[in-house]
Parts: C-alpha cells; sequence; structure tokens
C-alpha cells in the first residue's frame, strides 16, 4: 500500500505564505510526476503545479509566479511554496503521485487526504 500526507495548510492572512508537504510512504518502488490540486467549495478539483520525475515543473495560470512546487526524491516528498495568497486560494490543497508500487509492480496514482487551506483577514 501507497499512503500519501499533506501537512502545513492553515489560516493566514492575505499576502502572507505557506508551505505544503506531501510525502509518500508505502510500497514504494518509484515515484514518476507528482502535482498539487485545490478543490474550493462548489467547484472543481484544479490541478496547480506539477513535477515530473525529471524535475520539469508547470503550473496554473492562476498560481503562476506566486507557488513553486519542488521536490526532494530521496523523501519521497513533494512541496508547494504558496507566496502572495489571495483570498480566492482558500481551498482544501491535495497532493497526487504517479507510483510504481513494489507489491503490484504497476503504475497507480494515489491521493492525499488534504490539507485546508484559509486565505482571510
Amino acid at each position: 500500500q501507497v499512503q500519501l500526507v499533506e501537512s502545513g495548510g492553515g489560516l493566514v492572512q492575505p499576502g502572507r505564505s505557506l508551505r505544503l508537504s506531501c510525502a509518500a510512504s508505502g510500497s514504494i518502488f518509484s515515484i514518476s510526476p507528482m502535482g498539487w490540486y485545490r478543490q474550493a467549495p462548489g467547484k472543481e478539483r484544479e490541478l496547480l503545479a506539477h513535477i515530473t520525475g525529471g524535475g520539469s515543473t508547470s503550473y496554473a495560470d492562476s498560481v503562476k509566479g506566486r507557488f513553486t512546487i519542488s521536490r526532494d526524491y530521496a523523501k519521497n516528498t513533494v512541496y508547494l511554496q504558496m507566496n502572495s495568497l489571495k483570498p480566492e486560494d482558500t481551498a482544501v490543497y491535495y497532493c497526487n503521485a504517479r507510483v510504481l508500487a513494489t507489491d503490484t509492480g504497476t503504475y497507480s496514482d494515489y491521493w492525499g487526504r488534504g490539507t485546508q487551506v484559509t486565505v482571510s483577514s
């Protein structure tokens, strides 16, 4: 089994920063892409940032220039540095990883349970 656990969410004032972490653990042989998504109330889940196994990154227009995704390959952890936060960034943030599991021998997508980010004064 593979587990993804997000951390680092919370309540923050507009203009401030937060750093989210997502650690993958379990029967992991390798991880290829990892990404961060968010879902606000009444809205669909949207992809915010993506990082490949080779370290290439891409961002949604809504967060480009404010958010930075990074990855610690040794720790199977992905980060999302969020700067200049806005009230419209309020949402539950989820991480996703495509994992080659040692027990199944196949690639599957895994999700964390999410961490709440609230941007409010």
